[in-house]
């Protein structure tokens, strides 16, 4: 979809742009075919370009410190996007002010976090006397659109590839979508299921949002998701977005991909400078790389490359990390925003060939 046809959005968040928990904007301004993101409000960044504040890369979205600077600047903004992903889905209190000014101001507001914005009586009032929308996209879907797993995922002949990581918050999402538009610049079809309210925001067609599901239907809708995907793009290859890591105790989550999404070959994401599970002492040490590629063989899958998350990396060790992983696992390691991903394309080749 291009620019003009796409509607016009801010990204809200409050503070906390250079903070993980704002990994939801952090995907917006590296890419969506959903919105055209004007702008960032961020009092503490303000004046600076976000793709700046993020990695480093000018992307022509400028910060600004409040609602209405923004607006000022664009009259044709339409949505305020929810830019924070916080540990438990809980809208920061901090907002609300800020979200009752947009919808004020005529904005429609997007919100992917667990608290829903229409279980609030004042917001949904305040909305409803300006006309404007509020979308809660984590709101669980009807038990009547749910499916249940039915083995029909092993009519499924294209490689399914999970992007897992060693932790949450570690760029599964942005691993996934970089392999799959270095795939489509090699002229392979590579096709991506989100699993995350993020991957929905970017414009993903295919996916559903993992940890607003019941449970009992998980495995059915990674499957769903991976056969219509499948059946309706002719896919050569189908990479699966995975969600936090098989062993972070708070969530543990990828055996459902492996196991039902019967993704026989990974990418894995590390943070060779994170120690703890979402920074977190209490929560326990983050296992080797070289443990974790032996547990994910026991499930039957092999990881065909490891991706590095470079925080609080300079770039020679980011580059020294890359050389000591690729000799102790023998396996080509990538460094994603410094490098790219083509690394991995002749290994998808290879996989294409052997089918």
């Amino acid at each position: 979809m291009s620019n003009s046809h796409k509607p016009k959005a801010i990204v809200l968040t409050n503070g906390m742009l250079h903070k993980d928990d704002a990994k939801t904007a952090h995907g917006l301004i590296r890419g969506t075919e959903r919105f055209t993101i004007s702008a960032v409000i961020d009092h503490a960044q303000a004046g600076k370009d976000a793709g700046e504040v993020l990695d480093g890369r000018h992307r022509g979205i400028p910060i600004f410190a409040s609602v209405a600077e923004a607006l000022n600047n664009d009259r044709s903004i339409r949505y305020c996007i929810i830019g924070v992903a916080t540990v438990g889905g809980i809208l920061p209190p901090d907002f609300m002010v800020i979200i009752r000014d947009c919808i004020s101001m005529g904005l429609s507001i997007v919100n992917g976090l667990h608290d829903y914005l229409n279980d609030h009586a004042d917001l949904v009032a305040l909305a409803e006397e300006n006309r404007v929308e509020l979308v809660d996209i984590r709101r669980p879907k009807k038990r009547q659109d749910l499916h249940f797993w039915s083995a029909e995922i092993y009519s499924v002949t294209a490689p399914i590839i999970a992007v897992l990581g060693t932790d949450c918050a570690l760029g599964k999402r942005t691993t996934c979508r970089l392999v799959r538009e270095a795939c489509e610049r090699k002229g392979i079809n590579a096709q991506m299921i989100y699993t995350g309210q993020t991957g929905w925001l970017q414009g993903g067609k295919y996916g559903f949002i993992f940890d607003s599901t019941l449970n009992d239907f998980i495995s059915g809708e990674i499957e769903h998701a991976i056969l219509s995907c499948w059946k309706e793009t002719n896919a050569d290859i189908i990479l699966l977005e995975g969600q936090s890591a098989l062993r972070n105790p708070s969530g543990p989550c990828g055996s459902e991909f492996l196991v039902s999404g019967n993704a026989k070959q990974v990418i894995l994401v590390h943070a060779p400078k994170r120690k703890h599970f979402d920074h977190l002492p209490e929560w326990g040490e983050i296992p080797s790389v070289a443990s974790e590629i032996e547990l994910i063989r026991a499930y039957g899958s092999t990881v065909i490359a490891v991706a590095i998350n470079t925080e609080h990396c300079t770039n020679e060790e980011a580059y020294r990390y890359q050389e000591q992983y690729e000799k102790e696992l023998g396996i080509p390691v990538l460094l994603p925003l410094q490098e790219g991903v083509d690394q991995v394309i002749p290994v998808l080749e290879s996989l294409l060939k052997s089918r």
